[in-house]
């Protein structure tokens, strides 16, 4: 008990300290305030097909883009478990990401993984040239980092992630460090979990080069720039299981998200499992910005001898930006 608390404490003054608040900003729209915009891209395909109601439901290499005390539930008989993504997105970008997870001995889980947002050769525009400058420039985001979990007690586990992110546009980059934090609490009923994150804490940095701009008749080079935070957030979720049979099982989740540069929005999910093999899921997130339909989002899970086998595909619409595809596959190791 004294480790949970402490652990809680920490976790609640890291939240409430530092350049990246999470308490929200009353009186003022906090929209825009914030850069790396790109880390809100989550790469895996089960977690967005829950409209990211997903903190408290994950369990296994992809936890550590959500929530890094879900490493420590990757599954008691599997040492290694690995994952890798791939998500064709708006405007012809791509987000390509890997994860693997290691169970040691002392239920002590370690974790390395990367993910990288590539977008095509892009035209650069002007007020007065809208039709192109004749020059191109294209954009390019990554992170990799490390994870580690720890197993408590049967019911409570946390986890931490140390991460590098760069941002970089033409010739000018953002580049910072950052720590996620994550707690994770199984009630016992009904298979009830509850589970608390904060993601991409980390101070502001200054972008680094050099960019030149054209102006009416004279180009303008800028090299210094102000500083930019990174976007922050404190995500609230819980999950259950009210129908957990030999061959189906009903998941449901809730959780709560709280961005440093947005407005708070609340998110459902609904899995659905029919003879431990095939997964259906769906999910809405409230309070968007832009209007989407619902995502769409299937899987298959197959056991092997030396663990097991799954994929997982989602299928998401916004209305003025397009359709976002999601694959991911993963492999459990015993």
């Amino acid at each position: 008990m004294r480790v949970k608390a402490v652990i809680i404490s920490c976790f609640l003054l890291v939240s409430l300290q530092g350049e990246s608040q999470v308490l929200p900003s009353f009186g003022n729209s906090r929209t825009g305030t914030a850069g790396m915009q790109f880390l809100k891209i989550l790469p895996d395909a089960r977690g967005n097909a829950l409209a990211g109601s997903y903190v408290a439901i994950a369990d296994d290499a992809t936890s550590m883009f959500w929530n890094p005390a879900g490493i420590t539930l990757a599954g008691s008989q599997n040492r290694w478990n690995i994952a890798s993504s791939y998500t064709a997105y708006f405007g012809g970008f791509n987000l390509a990401a890997a994860s693997a997870v290691y169970k040691a001995k002392g239920d002590h889980f370690w974790g390395l993984y990367t993910y990288a947002l590539n977008s095509p050769e892009m035209m650069e525009t002007t007020e007065l040239q809208p039709f192109g400058t004749g020059r191109t420039f294209k954009s390019s985001s990554s992170i990799v980092g490390m994870s580690y979990g720890k197993v408590l007690t049967n019911s409570f586990s946390f986890g931490v992630n140390a991460k590098y992110g760069r941002e970089a546009y033409a010739d000018v980059a953002v580049n910072n460090v950052m720590f996620d934090l994550g707690l994770h609490y199984n009630v016992g009923i009904k298979n009830a979990r509850f589970a608390v994150t904060l993601s991409n804490f980390g101070i502001n940095v200054k972008p680094q080069g050099k960019v030149t701009i054209l102006k009416h008749n004279a180009e303008e080079t800028i090299e210094d720039f102000e500083r930019v935070s990174v976007p922050a957030i404190f995500r609230i979720g819980a999950a259950f299981d009210p129908i957990d049979k030999e061959n189906h099982k009903l998941t449901l989740s809730a959780q709560l998200n709280h961005p440093t540069d947005n407005n708070e929005t609340l998110a459902f999910g609904i899995e659905y499992l029919i003879r431990r093999t095939v997964y259906v899921r769906t999910g809405y997130e409230f309070g968007q910005d832009v209007s989407s339909l619902p995502p769409l989002g299937i899987g298959y899970r197959l056991p092997r001898k030396f663990g097991k086998m799954q994929l997982d595909y989602t299928y998401q619409h916004q209305a003025s930006l397009g359709s976002v595809h999601r694959l991911t596959f993963g492999i459990a190791l015993k």
